[in-house]
């Protein structure tokens, strides 16, 4: 009889386990987002991934293997019918709408640019496979599609904790792209409430060329289709640029950039 309690016991945690899976799942990958990457650096595991990152400089080792967990690469995440059917639905909005040279804070030149919420059926499960790889808990309702031509460039900078959180996920369509990542110095782009980080959406160095050359960076190839997540210290330790023709580069051979379209996921602050 002692042995058919114990029998019961057992089952009924087991099917209690089952149940609460998604659950612990989830809190399992809260844990690992939020955590303090030093404490966590001797257990990087070195992937395929590693053969789109290009690290320039002097790279101290626990910076390195930060980096490696927080910069995040996902080659082929949509497919080529994906890719289309997200471009079906963003390309009629975007056509109607002017290149712009003059962002407000001179951050993006040759760009258009919108946020859209309600997405196709098909292109919601996109959406959503963003947010389960990238994301444990919701990410913003509305999605930032940006869309950069040929001749677009995005300047270096860091952005600000005031309006989105520790990740964004970013989809890059229609062509190859190289995005750099400088080393900066925290505590000048500090993200707190006296910070003057946060009266801004993003804040650009004073002077990038002088920064490139005095510390170390890494080069991110981003291929057509992927998928980057980037977080935590890869986030706001460093400043993040989309390289224009004629410095893209990566591993010393040119990477063109053609007319592309990034889907930007984020979440809450």
């Amino acid at each position: 009889m002692n042995n058919f309690l114990k029998l019961k016991t057992i089952f009924t945690k087991s099917v209690y386990l089952l149940q609460e899976e998604p659950l612990l799942k989830r809190i399992i990958k809260f844990v690992a987002n939020e955590r303090k990457c030093g404490t966590f650096a001797t257990k990087v595991q070195h992937t395929s991934e590693d053969s789109y990152l290009e690290f320039l400089g002097n790279w101290p080792n626990e910076e390195k293997q930060c980096f490696l967990q927080d910069m995040r690469i996902f080659i082929n995440f949509v497919n080529e019918d994906e890719e289309q059917q997200l471009l079906n639905e963003v390309e009629p909005y975007m056509k109607r709408l002017r290149y712009e040279y003059d962002h407000w804070d001179d951050a993006i030149h040759g760009f258009r640019e919108t946020e859209r919420k309600h997405w196709y059926p098909e292109n919601r499960k996109i959406i959503d496979k963003i947010r389960n790889t990238g994301f444990a808990d919701e990410i913003m309702p509305f999605v930032h599609v940006l869309d950069l031509s040929s001749e677009g460039v995005i300047k270096p900078h860091v952005d600000s904790t005031r309006y989105c959180g520790n990740i964004i996920a970013g989809l890059s369509l229609l062509t190859d792209s190289v995005m750099r990542l400088v080393r900066i110095d925290e505590e000048k782009y500090q993200q707190n409430d006296q910070s003057n980080v946060q009266q801004e959406y993003r804040t650009q160095p004073e002077q990038s060329h002088t920064l490139l050359a005095s510390t170390f960076h890494a080069n991110v190839l981003l291929p057509r289709r992927s998928l980057y997540i980037m977080s935590n210290t890869a986030r706001y330790h460093f400043t993040h640029e989309i390289l224009p023709n004629g410095v893209s580069t990566f591993r010393g051979q040119p990477v063109q950039k053609d007319r592309r379209i990034s889907i930007i996921c984020r979440n809450e602050p």
